[in-house]
């Protein structure tokens, strides 16, 4: 078995962690600046591309490199890919991870899809060399001074490091792309962007772009006239067109079909959009966010996604690391759950045991903050800790008052009926218009969304 440093070796546990995830380094930080704290402190390194000349000095932690020339080091030999590799500091090592490219990313001869590099290796990007070295230099990276962002919250430079994006973006009213791993809380960060921007009083509306067939992803993001299509009885706006004044998170932006993102495109360079069946242009006031449990440039590499499209979205990038990469905050993060989950003292303090806790900073936690309240609520449920790894419990067949089996499984299945039931006449009284009918039950467009795939209902 190859050695944890061994760059050349099979993916390693470090490898297999999430790219997204800003550089982990020690605490040493300086005063607090306009509201921000610099540290903690990165390794600097340069990149230096041979025979074609060009180098980059890197002093954030991280690099892009490609043919694009939005890369952080642009290499316009024709076997070099749009972005080709990231060259990123974890936890004080250097590591490369190819973007899907074309021909491939090589270290020191052996092609991988993710290593270690260490001072003085040879990238080889399609037929172009790139010498890595390490520089004498250490740079501060800035950090928002908060712990919390809305209902994130967290103290792991990662997530400080997060927070401090998220707080510059909502000073402003660009675009941007969320990343993360799938429960990392996407949703709840552009929600609390949203609130805490200049458009607070306006609509936050979510639409999940993998939840519906291209054709009613259309209407519900751009409306329709009376008579459209089959089925169109009557004119109905677009979530461009309900959000006046506020904003649209595009949730899981990467499933988008292709035929839709010139139209996209139009909406975030000219703000206007038109209905299907309109044929004269309307102007709309709203600001659009996305999300994403993919890598973007990936897609784009493989003509999955429009460039320039990414491009007009990725003003700025901010990406949520994982739970398993930030195990310090376990406990901070299930204290904000259990209070929201409205836990009582006497849950909080069965729970927060120091066996507990350990129990929690072993798991690996794929579903992330999503699955770590899944779990809490099962824990509150039981009024004490149940086994990790527990499945949720599951409606059975029983009589037909509906009360046989185990006290969970009763109270799932009455709670799924009481679901069906609601959400049935929830649709019913607004036509089917996800968006108002969202608005009125108090949850996100999202939610609702899987609420309704659960239950099989069907949506106009």
């Amino acid at each position: 078995m190859q050695d944890d440093d061994d760059p050349l070796g099979g993916p390693t546990q470090r490898q297999l962690q999430s790219p997204f995830a800003p550089p982990r380094v020690n605490d040493e930080t300086l005063p607090a600046t306009q509201g921000f704290r610099v540290g903690p402190w990165v390794q600097g390194f340069r990149l230096t591309a041979e025979n074609k000349g060009g180098d980059v000095a890197v002093n954030t932690g991280v690099a892009q490199v490609g043919s694009d020339s939005r890369n952080d080091l642009v290499l316009t030999h024709p076997t070099v890919s749009r972005f080709h590799c990231e060259v990123k500091l974890d936890d004080e090592r250097v590591f490369v991870r190819d973007l899907g490219s074309t021909n491939g990313t090589l270290i020191d001869g052996v092609r991988v899809q993710a290593g270690w590099l260490r001072h003085g290796s040879v990238l080889q990007l399609g037929a172009q060399k790139v010498r890595f070295e390490l520089v004498d230099q250490r740079h501060a990276l800035t950090v928002s001074e908060a712990g919390a962002f809305g209902e994130l919250t967290g103290d792991a430079p990662a997530m400080r490091a997060a927070f401090r994006l998220l707080e510059l973006a909502a000073k402003t009213d660009s675009t941007l792309i969320i990343e993360g791993e799938t429960g990392t809380g996407k949703s709840r960060a552009a929600q609390a962007l949203h609130e805490k921007s200049a458009r607070a009083n306006g609509p936050f509306m979510v639409v999940d772009c993998g939840a519906l067939p291209p054709t009613l992803l259309e209407a519900e993001l751009f409306g329709h006239e009376k008579g459209a299509f089959t089925g169109a009885t009557a004119r109905r706006l677009g979530v461009f067109e309900e959000a006046k004044g506020g904003t649209v998170l595009l949730d899981e932006i990467g499933e988008m079909p292709l035929e839709l993102q010139p139209r996209l495109l139009r909406v975030l360079e000219n703000k206007e959009i038109r209905r299907l069946g309109q044929n004269q242009w309307s102007k709309v006031d709203v600001r659009i966010l996305a999300a994403t449990h993919r890598d973007l440039r990936q897609d784009v590499n493989s003509g999955r996604f429009r460039q320039d499209l990414y491009f007009r979205l990725a003003v700025a990038r901010v990406m949520l690391p994982p739970l398993r990469e930030r195990t310090d905050d376990l406990a901070q993060v299930a204290v904000s759950l259990l209070e929201r989950l409205g836990a009582t003292r006497e849950v909080h303090a069965r729970l927060f045991a120091q066996p507990f806790l350990e129990g929690l900073k072993a798991a690996t936690w794929p579903g992330n903050v999503r699955e770590l309240r899944n779990y809490l609520e099962r824990c509150i449920l039981f009024e004490e800790p149940v086994p990790l790894g527990e499945p949720d419990a599951a409606p059975a067949a029983t009589g037909g008052d509906g009360l046989g089996g185990s006290y969970s499984e009763a109270r799932q299945r009455a709670l799924d009926a009481f679901e069906r039931a609601y959400l049935t006449q929830l649709l019913a009284k607004h036509s089917g218009k996800v968006a108002v009918a969202a608005t009125e039950a108090g949850v996100d467009r999202v939610y609702l969304y899987r609420l309704i795939r659960k239950h099989n209902l069907k949506v106009k």
